[in-house]
């Protein structure tokens, strides 16, 4: 069709004459609102954008002499971590004479790696660094996977509160956003 009937009729139909495809023989072209498309599209991106996750990495010091409660603390906000998704690195740090016994470290390190097991995995073994040692856990699941969850358990809770009819629960703890 002519460029000046295409023309003629974008305008009869109050649209705008869009070209789709400029290299092709002939250029193709398209009747389309322009404006709200642009607009669709960017709603498009923010949606992508929201649903996005980052990967956090977190990190919990310990010494290598903890005290039993004090150890289920840290191990408990370790578990927290990894249910939200978030990779957890782990720090001993040693201090004067304990830097002559790493291997304390080394087994505190396999110890709380086999107590969070089910929650994630070990992404790189414990190493020696200066006078600390280092090792990094990764979760089972993923970042969005778990905002998924969480907001499932929120909208339960939400339900429930309003006297709803109660939606299927998950018995697991919800992640904070």
């Amino acid at each position: 069709m002519p460029l000046a009937k295409a023309l003629e009729l974008a305008q009869e139909y109050d649209l705008d004459l869009v070209e789709v495809a400029a290299n092709a023989r002939p250029p193709v072209c398209k009747l389309m609102d322009y404006g709200k498309f642009k607009y669709e599209s960017a709603m498009k991106a923010r949606e992508a954008r929201k649903n996005q996750a980052h990967t956090v990495i977190k990190e919990m010091k310990l010494r290598p002499k903890i005290d039993p409660h004090d150890y289920d603390t840290k191990k408990g906000h370790v578990v927290r971590f990894l249910k939200q998704g978030d990779k957890v690195k782990i720090t001993i740090m040693f201090r004067g004479r304990e830097q002559s016994r790493p291997e304390l470290g080394f087994r505190l390190l396999q110890r709380l790696a086999a107590d969070v097991e089910d929650l994630g995995f070990i992404e790189s073994n414990p190493k020696q660094d200066g006078r600390n040692m280092i090792m990094v856990l990764g979760p089972h699941k993923k970042k969005t996977e778990a905002m998924a969850e969480a907001r499932e358990a929120q909208a339960a809770r939400k339900a429930e509160r309003q006297g709803g009819a109660p939606v299927e629960e998950s018995h697991e703890e919800p992640a904070e956003a």
